[in-house]
């Protein structure tokens, strides 16, 4: 039995023609399945239908597919202990890690890390209920996406299930804030267990596909910044106090990225130096770039993935006694490059999500999510708004299945556009057809 290829509804063997790969099939039920499609419908950092030119979740996530299916074959090639497969859980398939980060994002709500930020602290005050973009994944992919003949979901390989476990812990754990709903970490537990995994510990190709979300992130969402004029590339913005002010203090208040060494530095000074650093090469991009600024936005962004991604490498991690997938330099873990992307998330996210205007569009969107909430809560009401195939899957699963994880569930998997549409029909004085599909 290869346990990579191990579904967990499926049998291994005698299934399918020979003509695909597992991982192909994989593959192919990811792009074609609603959850997958409805990606574009969902915010990045603008919110969906802001404007052609800005990135979506969907393709966010084939993006971020694109950096980890190339760094992966890298690797592959430099690194011979990959090729003695001496574990399920340290071996680098291509394939594996472009699915991986395809499903990374499947369990954002829309309106972007508000909307999970609203849908937890309604489920936690109201129901001691936990929400979280991550576990939400495994929920699509596990239980609520659904292909013909499985009773598991999408039944994705182990390979790629676990690639997608970047918190690898159940998050009924007390004091977790990040990991697997109960239900799904029973299937995920199993997994684990059957390829011999070290508590606490991801396999390389979840690392890597953390990493390469962390690189398109600090350059993908700078270049729709840039194009937006929230990031605007002169000295007056860069050199501002106020600005490097911002991010010192977001950096100082992320405790969850202490393992980067930021008690090494000064962090001010290296605030500054990496924001110095980073408008002088604009300057000299847009100066070879004839003064164009769409071919230097999208240089710049090609020359930041090309460094982050090349310096991608394994290292052993004493700590866990285990592999992990970092930036390497010299053998060693490049810590000042973890940093410098750090600082570059940090603008994107002071910058854009900061901004007065993306704030009100937040409330906004806190206020639909709540007030739709309110809608459903209460299941002798909610039931009769909600469409019928929803509260067929709810009855046949109940027992399984409580009122408000089914109400998350459903305002979840929701677009941007969808979201809108609903409030609009409950709250707003205008109301689309009683003949449109839900």
């Amino acid at each position: 039995m290869d346990l990579r290829k191990l579904r967990l509804d499926e049998p291994v063997a005698g299934t399918f023609s020979e003509e695909r790969d597992e991982y192909e099939r994989d593959y192919a039920r990811l792009i074609q399945s609603p959850a997958f499609r409805r990606l574009q419908g969902k915010s990045q950092v603008f919110g969906a239908g802001s404007g052609d030119y800005y990135r979506t979740r969907l393709t966010h996530s084939i993006e971020v597919s694109q950096i980890a299916r190339e760094t992966a074959r890298r690797l592959g090639e430099h690194y011979e202990f990959l090729q003695r497969k001496e574990h399920p859980g340290l071996m680098m398939d291509p394939a594996v890690v472009e699915c991986a980060a395809l499903a990374h994002d499947l369990g954002h709500p829309p309106f972007g890390h508000k909307g999970e930020e609203v849908l937890n602290r309604l489920l936690a005050e109201e129901h001691g209920l936990a929400y979280e973009g991550n576990a939400q994944n495994f929920r699509l992919l596990m239980f609520l996406e659904k292909r013909a003949g499985s009773g598991s979901g999408l039944d994705l390989t182990a390979s790629v299930l676990l690639g997608i476990n970047k918190y690898p812990y159940n998050l009924d754990t007390p004091g977790r804030i990040k990991g697997v709903y109960p239900m799904e970490w029973e299937g995920i537990g199993y997994l684990r267990d059957k390829w011999n995994m070290p508590a606490g510990c991801s396999t390389l190709e979840a690392q890597l596909m953390d990493l390469s979300d962390d690189i398109a992130y600090s350059t993908h969402d700078i270049e729709d910044g840039i194009r937006a004029g929230k990031i605007q590339m002169n000295r007056t913005f860069f050199e501002d106090d106020r600005l490097a002010m911002h991010l010192v203090e977001e950096i100082e208040g992320d405790h969850g990225n202490l393992e980067v060494g930021w008690d090494q530095v000064d962090i001010k000074s290296m605030v500054k130096h990496v924001l110095a650093s980073y408008l002088e090469q604009w300057e000299e991009i847009y100066a070879a770039c004839d003064n164009e600024a769409s071919r230097t936005r999208r240089e710049m962004k090609a020359r930041w993935v090309s460094a982050f991604a090349g310096r991608v490498g394994i290292i052993d991690d004493p700590k866990k006694v285990w592999k992990r997938v970092t930036f390497v330099r010299d053998g060693q873990q490049d810590l000042e490059l973890l940093r410098t992307m750090e600082i570059l998330k940090k603008l994107a996210w002071v910058t854009l999500i900061k901004d007065f205007r993306v704030q009100r569009l937040q409330k906004r969107s806190e206020i639909m999510i709540r007030r739709l909430w309110d809608s459903f809560k209460v299941p002798e009401e909610g039931r009769l708004i909600i469409p019928p195939d929803w509260i067929e899957n709810y009855e046949r699963h109940k027992n399984r299945w409580t009122w408000p994880r089914f109400v998350a569930d459903y305002l979840s998997g929701m677009t941007d556009a969808y979201a809108e549409k609903v409030y609009a029909e409950l709250f707003a004085s205008k109301s689309g057809s009683i003949y449109e599909m839900d």
